[in-house]
């Protein structure tokens, strides 16, 4: 006969079906009979389409020990005999007179059901009530996955009854029953269910020798023993108060058998494993397995104290490496960052930055005198944020010395935090660029800006253990891994500070708008007073001398008209002339900048930061002896001062910018005009010659006395006047 378990469209069925001998027709012989199990909670899905069970029924036959027709064909497959007396409790006196096989059913929903074999048949003939077929043992209230029997008391010689004395049920999450004939209190034969708790969820199961049931899960195959202890650790049935697993070693085993031939002493089970490796496992369980007696129960309380004690500890010992492991993830995400701030400053080192830092330049009235400042403007355009760790670093490098060109120039950095910086945010840091104390302020100036990302400030906290934490892999790589560096340096940007950025126009502002203690360099209050009071000697210094006396120095320098209407562009407009508009590039960077705009001025008259006088005039003349095909007109740039020293510096500014414009307009201007080469060439020897006269008259000044330099110098300085006035062209 074959016996199925059908799902239904709200209930499971069991049905009996007659099954074909060998040799016969292979054709089924027609449904015997067929009953419905009642469930505690009806399948999911509609109606007439029943919704497959995540976890599939299990069937197992149960025959008493006389039904000797039936006893070889149930043992190996899913089949097993039951003693005598825990055959009749279970499933009741006439299936015991019926010497019936019984069908035990294991439902998803938690339900242990049995349907006696042989009253299945006959409801076919004599029909009745349905729900007197079906009997429900026990509820795991957890999906059935196993069911199975086994012999958990020791065989005595003259047994004569050696067939398993215990039913097992184990469900998906590890709860076991234990069903077994046990005598009671008034000597009465009774049923003892006891249910215990193993680790799921179960995979399979399968009974074995020795009382031992056997069941896997994803991590580990575990043995328990039901036949273990002794008396006093039983309960009233003689099984165990407490079930304690072993653990095998082996995981993932899908399907279990045990093997009938059981070596002494032991076992052996053929496993599958999730991964289709069939696996013979032979085990010794000679030895006794760990199971605590009820003395070791009784312990349990002080033991669970013992425990309790030791939370504390543990708690601080969880905090701190969860502290631990927060700093390492944020010193990570902080290092991504950096990485993401690193590779988008790399990638667009041409055209304007994401990041970008502007530098201009201001005076300001601070006491005891006027202070020219530095204002950098750190500007986030991108989607990235300066978190922790960045700090905008700012170095202000001075220019070598007139007086001593073995000085090198003395540079001083400025370390600024950026805390936080979004995106679309910005942050402004000035920054005294001098004059210093002596009064002297060595142009150019250059102002470097660049991020620094400090990784000892972000990373080192992370890798220092704390003294309730201690990482081994620090102990082999110390927070002396760093770089020596100590971070990554980002430049963004280089402003050079030159004599036309920080000169000052006192005559250009009118009196309402002009702020006072900023017209010029700063007049002490006694020298205003004691002037008030009368006539006083004048100052012997160099500088007051030579105002006085000599004439002030000039240079000059001519540029093509062409070239200017090039460079100049859209700044040169139709209302503005070619000198006007050559006034406003200089002065691009100053802040009389639109004073001069405002008024097209083409000659200006300025103060310079040691407080001498400085006349910049730009007029348009024509050049005749230069080109072949007649007059070119040139713009002339002048710069008039009685300081030599303020005007070798504004003369400098000046060329600076003539020589980056001629760079940018080389590849785009159109070749030059026909020049007068032997004009030129002539040029150059009289350049030639002044400029050997120059270091002549310098080594003359060396060996002469005091008295008869006078006149060396006097003629020195007249060759540096005809130098700083070339007759060449920039074209």
């Amino acid at each position: 006969m074959l016996v199925t378990l059908a799902q239904g469209p709200a209930r499971w069925k069991v049905q009996l079906s007659d099954c074909p001998c060998p040799g016969e027709d292979a054709r089924p012989r027609g449904q015997i009979g067929e009953v419905e199990l009642s469930t505690s909670s009806p399948l999911a899905g509609a109606p007439g389409e029943p919704t497959a069970p995540h976890i599939l029924p299990v069937l197992c036959c149960v025959s008493p020990p006389g039904s000797s027709a039936l006893q070889g064909r149930t043992r190996g497959s899913r089949g097993c005999l039951l003693e005598q007396a825990l055959f009749g409790l279970l499933f009741g006196v006439d299936a015991s007179l019926l010497e019936s096989p019984v069908i035990l059913c294991g439902l998803p929903d938690g339900q242990l059901c049995c349907v006696v074999l042989k009253t299945l048949v006959t409801s076919r003939l004599s029909p009745g009530d349905p729900k007197a077929l079906v009997k429900i043992l026990h509820h795991l209230e957890e999906p059935v996955v196993f069911i199975g029997a086994l012999k958990t008391e020791s065989l005595a010689e003259d047994a004569e009854d050696t067939h398993p004395d215990c039913l097992v049920a184990l469900g998906h999450g590890g709860r076991i029953l234990a069903i077994k004939a046990s005598w009671d209190e008034a000597g009465t034969l009774v049923p003892e269910l006891r249910e215990y708790q193993l680790p799921g969820p179960v995979l399979c199961a399968a009974c074995g020798g020795g009382g031992r049931v056997y069941h896997s899960t994803p991590s580990e195959l575990c043995v328990a023993d039901l036949a273990r202890g002794r008396a006093s650790d039983r309960g009233p049935g003689g099984l165990p108060s407490l079930l304690c697993p072993a653990g095998l070693g082996i995981c993932s085993v899908v399907t279990l058998s045990v093997s009938c031939e059981v070596p002494e002493g032991g076992a052996r089970l053929l496993a599958l494993s999730a991964r289709g490796r069939l696996m013979t496992c032979s085990l010794d369980l000679s030895s006794e397995m760990p199971c605590p007696t009820r003395a070791a129960v009784a312990d349990t309380g002080q033991k669970i104290k013992e425990l309790l004690s030791g939370i504390g500890t543990v708690s601080e010992r969880v905090s701190s490496l969860k502290k631990a492991v927060d700093q390492r993830n944020k010193a990570l995400t902080c290092l991504n960052e950096a990485m993401n701030v690193s590779c988008v400053l790399l990638a667009s080192r041409e055209g304007p930055r994401p990041i970008s830092c502007t530098t201009t330049t201001a005076w300001s009235r601070l006491q005891p005198q006027d202070m020219l400042t530095a204002t950098c403007r750190l500007e986030n355009n991108s989607g990235l944020s300066l978190d922790r760790g960045w700090a905008l670093c700012v170095q202000v490098l001075t220019s070598t010395p007139a007086s001593d060109t073995d000085v090198a120039g003395s540079a001083t950095t400025y370390t600024i935090p950026v805390d936080r910086l979004g995106p679309g945010d910005r942050r402004e840091v000035t920054l005294p660029l001098g004059p210093g104390e002596d009064g002297a302020l060595d142009l150019p100036l250059t102002v470097s800006c660049a991020l620094h990302y400090s990784l000892r400030e972000v990373v080192g906290g992370a890798l220092a253990p704390s003294e309730s934490f201690k990482d081994p892999f620090l102990d082999e790589c110390p927070p002396d891994v760093l770089p020596e560096q100590d971070g990554i340096c980002l430049p963004l940007s280089k402003h050079t500070v030159d004599m036309l950025q920080c000169l000052r126009f006192p005559g250009l502002a009118t009196p309402h708008t002009q702020p006072s203690g900023l017209l010029g360099p700063v007049s002490d209050s006694v020298d205003t007073f004691l002037g008030s009071l009368g006539p006083r000697s004048e100052p012997a210094g160099p500088a007051s001398l030579r105002a006085k006396f000599l004439p002030p120095s000039v240079a000059t320098i001519r540029v093509s008209a062409e070239l200017l209407r090039a460079a100049l562009g859209d700044s040169h407009t139709a209302g503005t002339s070619l000198g006007c508009a050559t006034l406003q590039w200089l002065l691009a960077e100053n802040t009389a900048l639109d004073v001069v705009r405002s008024r097209r001025l083409s000659s200006v008259q300025g103060v310079a930061p040691d407080g001498t006088d400085l006349h910049l005039t730009i007029r348009e003349v024509a050049v005749t002896h230069l080109c072949t095909a007649g007059p070119m007109q040139t713009v002339e740039i002048q710069v008039e001062s009685s300081s030599l020293a303020s005007l070798c510096s504004a003369h400098h500014a000046v060329i600076g910018r003539l020589q980056r414009m001629v760079v940018e307009q080389a590849a785009q201007s159109s070749s030059p005009p026909d020049l007068r080469v032997q004009y030129l060439r002539q040029i150059h020897i009289n350049h030639e010659t002044l400029l050997r006269e120059v270091q002549a008259l310098r080594d003359r000044l060396c060996t002469e006395d005091e008295a008869s330099s006078c006149g060396t110098a006097e003629r020195l300085l007249q060759v540096y006047a005809q130098l700083r006035s070339p007759s060449l062209l920039l074209l």
